[in-house]
């Protein structure tokens, strides 16, 4: 029960933040001491360049892994090294920094498909979240409903997130 409690409030609160990050303009407060607030990175629309590393996704050796944009970059010593999309698993871990704990080689995945190159950073209610390819190579959505914690991609990506991401590498996840 408890997991269920922190799940919804983690969705309320990525919520809440998508929310105020999207106030129009013309419905925000002026403030006294700014004559024009900054409008928040989100409410400026897409990003520059949407293959660029997200800002506010910290520094050094990482893989980021934005939420809402549903995608991957490795980044390397202070350089990207790859970005690549990917589809996520119905459950999702909370916009924060976690570290890969466990790897498995080829395995079957929550979903009941046969996956390979396994990368696992988080828990959420219970399920293992992680990065892996499907060894038939589908990246198809999982089915609604179901706890599954796969985040998917394309089997050569699987590959180079396998060689990037040992036991310990730190993992950046951003809405």
């Amino acid at each position: 029960m408890a997991g269920l409690t922190a799940a919804a409030l983690a969705v309320v609160a990525f919520l809440a933040y998508q929310a105020s990050a999207n106030v129009p303009a013309n419905l925000e407060k002026p403030s006294a001491a700014a004559p024009s607030p900054r409008p928040s990175e989100a409410a400026k629309g897409p990003r520059k360049d949407p293959l660029a590393v997200p800002t506010g996704s910290g520094k050094g050796v990482r893989v980021v892994y934005s939420l809402s944009e549903r995608r991957v970059w490795l980044v390397g010593a202070g350089q990207l090294t790859q970005t690549f999309p990917v589809v996520p698993s119905t459950l999702s871990p909370r916009p924060g920094t976690y570290e890969v704990t466990s790897r498995s080689g080829r395995i079957e995945g929550s979903d009941g498909v046969e996956i390979e190159h396994v990368v696992r950073f988080a828990k959420v209610d219970d399920v293992s979240i992680g990065f892996s390819a499907a060894v038939d190579g589908s990246m198809a959505s999982p089915a609604p409903g179901r706890k599954t914690g796969g985040v998917r991609m394309k089997r050569a990506d699987g590959d180079a997130m396998w060689t990037f991401a040992t036991i310990g590498s730190k993992v950046v996840v951003v809405p």
